[in-house]
Order: structure tokens, then C-alpha cells, then sequence
């Protein structure tokens, strides 16, 4: 844990949150970038990405480790297939709260990238604009072959044993995730009847050979959203855009955010 973590008591749950600063002060009004990792992520699997960002755009950011992943607490109660709904309408809106943040745009990488739209379906009013990192709208066959091989690769091989270093939990966070992608019928959302609600602009990025999900994903995305969306196919390129492709990327969601972020 880096000393500016912090936890941030909701009641149910304690969130370690990372505060972080650009490296520039411009003296303006900005808003805020709110990071929501993958599924199997946390504040440290980012790496050094969200700061890179925020120095670009002169935007604080906050980076956390969502329920049940990282230093953050267990579920209070199992939230079965419906996990990233429930972060969305129940969790994040109260986080954001707490932390005081009245003007926030979020990028949300895999799991995370779905969270954002979730939220964002519901026309919240600190909502700027949303990034999503290789977001699932829908569950693809791509999708749940490729958590198949995970789940082998965790009960045989050394994922649990690379996870177990990020996670208090490593055992419920690995479950909480691939239990839920590989359950018949599992959908990440009702893109149906929540994308028509995203007002807000969209910045949609995938690899072009993301391992979990087709350019399908930004085709549903764009067509679907009742606002503004961009969507940008990175070449040579898997599931996580930002670490493969980081200066493409970083220089995409800079210009995408640009003006956007003075707050006001």
C-alpha cells in the first residue's frame, strides 16, 4: 500500500481509495478522473497509467479498489451475476459522496469500462464523460472461452498465485468474477435498456485482439448510446489498451477529455 491510500467507510464496506495530483497546476477548475479497473484488477495492476493521464490533462484523479478486490472489504452480502449493476447504482454514487466529488469524468478498463456505462445509464448529475478501456456491452463466446482457460489456469496453473500478491481475498475475487461470466445466460448488462440512457459524451477503445470480446463490443456501444460516442479499434493490441498501447492511448483520451474537463 502506497502512504496515500486511504479507506473510506460506506457503512456495508471500507474502499481503499488513491488520491492523485497532476503533475501541473494550472490554476483552472478541472474535473475529476475516476478510475474503475477490471475485473480482476486494483489500484497497483494500473500501474502508472491514471498518473500519466492525469498529469496530461491537468485533471486530480482518484483510483480504488472496488468491492471485494485489492485492500478493499468483502461484499456484505454475495451479489451473484449482478455485481457490476449493483457497484453501479448502489456503491459508486456513494463513493463519489464521500469523497466529495460533484464533477467526475470516469475510464473504466474491462469490468470497469461496463460499471462506467451502468452508471452513466442513469443520467447521475456529476457525470461528465466516460471512457471505457475493451468494455463489455454483451457477453461474446470469446468472452467465456477466455475465462474457461482462466479458471484452469487458476485451479492448476500460477494465476492464484500472481492474483494473491493484489488481493486480500484472492479466492473470492477470482470467484465473484469468472462464477458470474460463465453462468448460462450471464449478460455484464441490459445494454438494451441502459444504453439509450447514456447522455453523456463516450469514448469507447479496444484492442484489436482483445482475447475478451470482438469490435462487436464498440459496435453495440455506439449504436446503442443515446449521446455523443467516439470509438477508436487499437491495432496490435489485447485486452488492456492502456498498458499495450499507452502512448496511443494516452494521447486519444487526452484529446477525447481536453474540453471537457473545466469543470463549471
Amino acid at each position: 500500500m502506497s502512504s496515500t491510500d486511504e479507506f473510506i467507510d460506506l457503512g456495508d464496506r471500507r474502499l481503499r481509495v488513491r488520491r492523485l495530483t497532476p503533475a501541473r497546476d494550472d490554476g483552472l477548475e478541472r474535473t475529476v478522473l475516476v478510475f474503475l479497473h477490471e475485473g480482476l484488477g486494483c489500484i497497483e495492476m494500473w500501474r502508472d497509467f491514471p498518473q500519466r493521464l492525469c498529469d496530461a490533462a491537468c485533471c486530480a484523479g482518484i483510483v480504488y479498489d472496488r468491492t471485494g478486490y485489492g485492500q478493499s472489504s468483502p461484499w456484505p452480502a454475495d451479489p451473484g451475476v449482478r455485481y457490476m449493476e449493483i457497484e453501479a447504482d448502489l456503491v459508486l454514487p456513494r463513493l463519489l459522496a464521500a469523497l466529495g466529488i460533484e464533477d467526475c469524468v470516469l475510464v473504466g478498463h474491462s469490468d470497469g469500462g461496463t460499471i462506467a456505462l451502468n452508471y452513466a445509464a442513469t443520467d447521475p448529475e456529476p457525470l461528465r464523460a466516460v471512457v471505457t478501456l475493451a468494455a463489455h456491452a454483451i457477453n461474446e463466446p470469446i468472452c467465456v472461452e477466455a475465462i474457461a482457460r482462466a479458471r484452469t489456469a487458476f485451479a492448476t496453473g500460477d494465476l492464484r498465485q500472481r492474483l494473491a500478491k493484489y488481493h486480500a481475498d484472492v479466492d473470492g475475487a477470482f470467484r465473484l468474477w469468472a462464477d458470474a461470466w460463465v453462468s448460462p445466460g450471464f449478460e455484464p448488462m441490459d445494454a438494451n435498456g441502459r444504453l439509450p440512457g447514456v447522455m453523456v459524451p463516450v469514448q469507447a477503445i479496444q484492442g484489436e485482439d482483445d482475447e475478451y470480446g470482438t469490435e462487436l463490443q464498440l459496435g453495440i456501444i455506439a449504436g446503442k448510446v443515446g449521446g455523443y460516442c467516439e470509438t477508436r479499434l487499437v491495432p496490435d493490441c489485447g485486452h488492456s489498451p492502456h498498458l499495450q498501447q499507452p502512448s496511443y492511448v494516452l494521447s486519444e483520451i487526452t484529446r477525447f477529455v481536453a474540453p471537457l474537463a473545466l469543470a463549471g
